[in-house]
């Protein structure tokens, strides 16, 4: 028999890195599932919230920026703006100098439901992250910030 067939291969689950790795990504759902729950008395999704949010940063931006900003193809957006729309929490100007480009911008209920919104966002961060000292949640922050920036590329 050959020796190297005797050696079992280590699982990936046996490594730390991976066992963190699935902490991580199981951490990042459950925080999603908790953020959805708390929306939805607001009647709002996380996406319409990211949405909003940009837009307030932001006002004015196309479809096309605020998918970039998004991280998102644009046809998420066509389907996301019509429900926000029919909400009365935005409005689409045409741009001044090129009719092909639609302006977005939170209506005055927009504002209104995104501070409400914030306030449940603020909460929810408030207390996943008081399970950390400052220090190691700065540290999950840079981990994450090198995270995106080493896979933007991807």
């Amino acid at each position: 028999m050959n020796k190297k067939q005797d050696v079992p291969k280590p699982l990936p689950w046996d490594n730390p890195r991976f066992k963190n790795w699935v902490a991580m990504m199981r951490a990042e759902k459950a925080v999603g599932r908790a953020l959805s729950r708390a929306l939805a008395p607001l009647d709002l999704k996380i996406a319409q919230l990211d949405a909003m949010i940009n837009l307030y940063r932001h006002p004015g931006q196309s479809q096309h920026d605020l998918a970039r900003r998004l991280l998102v193809g644009r046809s998420n957006i066509t389907m996301l703006l019509p429900q926000l729309e029919t909400q009365g929490l935005l409005r689409r100007e045409g741009d001044r100098k090129d009719k092909r480009v639609m302006r977005l911008y939170l209506t005055d209920e927009g504002e209104k439901k995104l501070m409400q919104a914030l306030e449940v966002y603020t909460a929810l961060i408030d207390r996943v992250l008081n399970q950390s000292t400052p220090e190691q949640c700065d540290m999950m922050g840079d981990m994450m910030r090198r995270i995106t920036e080493m896979l933007k590329e991807d």
